[in-house]
């Protein structure tokens, strides 16, 4: 599973507001129509997930936010030169998201969120000319963190606390770009696993400046998800000594979730809020997406990978008592190297639109929604690590067209 997830993990970018990687960024419906911002920003039981640190800053006793939201993917590959080109299906990600918070004492508040920062599904046509590296990907990983929050002055707060990841995978390939039993079917492997886990951590910091201008610090730790219990499934090899059994054998395999920090600012000036955040994903733990099955085979993926940095934008107007308006911009870089292109996450450089709206129905209960376009530049790459049928490296090339719009709902209740 641990090669699956990365695997996985991988292919979730391409399905959601990617942040870089597999990094999926939809955490909040307020904060995604604000370009996902929210490390600065007090107005939610959200804070969880982006700045524990804010909670003892909320009016409210009990605070509780929850939303979810429906991701619509669409990649197109072609190579020009070969005449070939492959669509994903029109696959559907649904993340959600559950945070509430609870003012303990006047200076020290507890919260918990339920969320989901990788899950989706890619899905290429069987058999397409990429099918060596990818046919198909579905990866789920709910992340359950406790924060706590105190107040050390009305400028200044800290907060944190651990995460829980459990995550399950499910990857197939074909094996080679030519091998075939002898019914001529192409031989492929399927890894499968569920209920991995591992903990993290997280801490914050919130300094209010004046009584409108905050600045927010948020950082989470690193996450190794190692899977020694996965199930691989090897089928429609040839019956040759140089080709592996069919059946059924064990794998061990991992997935880095990268370190993320974020630093930002907010701003209120009587209807309006400005957010800016700065988001940087460390994402060089990411060097290899390496496989060991119980057969004695191998499979080795070099992925490479660099740090990265998103850069979003954020603004909210309240036009009335009921209803505040939001919109929002984010520039994501991609971590993936020239020559590293795989296409379970076919993305690159990206460009984030943003909006939506809370509507207040009681002074208790607001509705909130929220939608987003992503962009993403158009891009003739390659993935120069591929297993030729004679074991010698291939580069499979071309360009990659993609983009994803996601529209959410959610609620948020306070008292």
């Amino acid at each position: 599973m641990r090669k699956l997830l990365l695997l996985v993990l991988f292919v979730a970018v391409t399905m959601v507001t990617y942040a870089g990687g597999y990094r999926v960024s939809v955490q909040g419906q307020r904060a995604m129509a604000m370009g996902h911002t929210g490390v600065a920003v007090v107005n939610s039981a959200e804070l969880v997930f982006f700045n524990p640190a804010g909670l003892v800053y909320l009016e409210s006793k009990l605070n509780v936010s929850v939303g979810a939201s429906g991701i619509f993917t669409d990649v197109i590959f072609q190579n020009e030169e070969l005449g070939i080109s492959a669509e994903t299906d029109n696959s559907v990600g649904t993340p959600i998201s559950l945070y509430a918070s609870y003012q303990v004492t006047e200076w020290m508040s507890v919260g918990l969120g339920v969320y989901t920062p990788y899950g989706s599904e890619v899905t290429w046509p069987t058999d397409w000319a990429g099918s060596q590296l990818v046919n198909n990907i579905d990866l789920a990983a709910i992340y359950v963190q406790p924060v706590v929050s105190f107040k050390l002055s009305d400028h200044f707060s800290i907060g944190g606390g651990p995460i829980f990841v459990t995550g399950s995978v499910n990857f197939n390939r074909n094996a080679t770009r030519t091998t075939t039993d002898i019914d001529g079917n192409r031989s492929n492997i399927t890894v499968d696993d569920s209920g991995v886990t591992n903990w993290g951590w997280s801490i914050g910091a919130m300094v209010n400046l004046t009584e409108d201008l905050h600045v927010g610090f948020s950082y989470r730790s690193e996450i190794i998800l190692e899977s020694e219990d996965g199930e691989a499934t090897f089928a429609n090899f040839p019956n040759s000594p140089a080709a592996p059994s069919n059946g059924t054998t064990s794998f061990r395999a991992e997935l880095p979730l990268p370190a993320e920090l974020t630093v930002g600012l907010s701003y209120e000036y009587e209807k309006w809020l400005f957010a800016f955040d700065y988001n940087r994903q460390y994402w060089d733990v990411y060097e290899s997406l390496d496989i060991t099955f119980g057969n004695g085979q191998t499979s080795i993926n070099p992925r490479n990978y660099k740090n990265s940095s998103v850069y979003r934008f954020g603004l909210q107007y309240q036009a009335t008592e009921k209803i505040a308006l939001r919109a929002g911009y984010y520039h994501d870089e991609t971590p993936v190297q020239p020559g590293f292109f795989a296409p379970e996450t076919p993305r690159n450089d990206s460009d984030g639109f943003s909006g939506g709206l809370s509507f207040a129905v009681t002074p208790k209960l607001a509705i909130d929604a929220s939608f987003f376009y992503l962009r993403f530049e158009e891009i003739d790459a390659s993935y120069d690590f591929g297993s030729g049928s004679t074991g010698a490296q291939e580069t499979f090339r071309g360009t990659y067209k993609s983009s994803a719009f996601a529209p959410g709902l959610g609620l948020t209740y306070k008292m």
